[in-house]
């Protein structure tokens, strides 16, 4: 399974951006799909996740503020940050657990930076 992530870049505090990632790769059935980030330096963090049944839970910092959605026709995994705050920059990194081949795994997509200034 292959993950792409896109959607990152350069924001004012206050801005908006839209990530998605896109799984691909074979036949596969996916379960959990969360989003993380790590700032530089820091470890990597989990901002939000979202079940198989549409069930979602975000890092305190990100509620209300970021959204997390998916597309299960399309395999792909959105999330919604509105109201950025420079502490929001990091590279922001998709995790999909899937079951492929009778087998549960965990995929990661490339990352891709958000940068919010000030």
């Amino acid at each position: 399974v292959q993950l792409q992530a896109c959607g990152g870049g350069l924001v004012q505090a206050g801005g908006s951006l839209r990530l998605s990632c896109a799984a691909s790769g074979g036949s596969f059935s996916i379960n959990m799909m969360s989003w993380y980030r790590q700032a530089s330096g820091q470890q990597r963090d989990l901002v939000a996740t979202i079940t198989s049944g549409g069930s979602t839970n975000y890092a305190d910092s990100v509620k209300g503020r970021f959204t997390i959605s998916r597309d299960n026709a399309k395999n792909t995994v959105y999330l919604q940050m509105n109201s950025l705050k420079p502490e929001d920059s990091a590279v922001y990194y998709c995790r999909l657990v899937a079951l492929r081949s009778g087998l549960s795994g965990v995929y990661w997509g490339q990352g891709t930076q958000v940068t919010v200034s000030s």
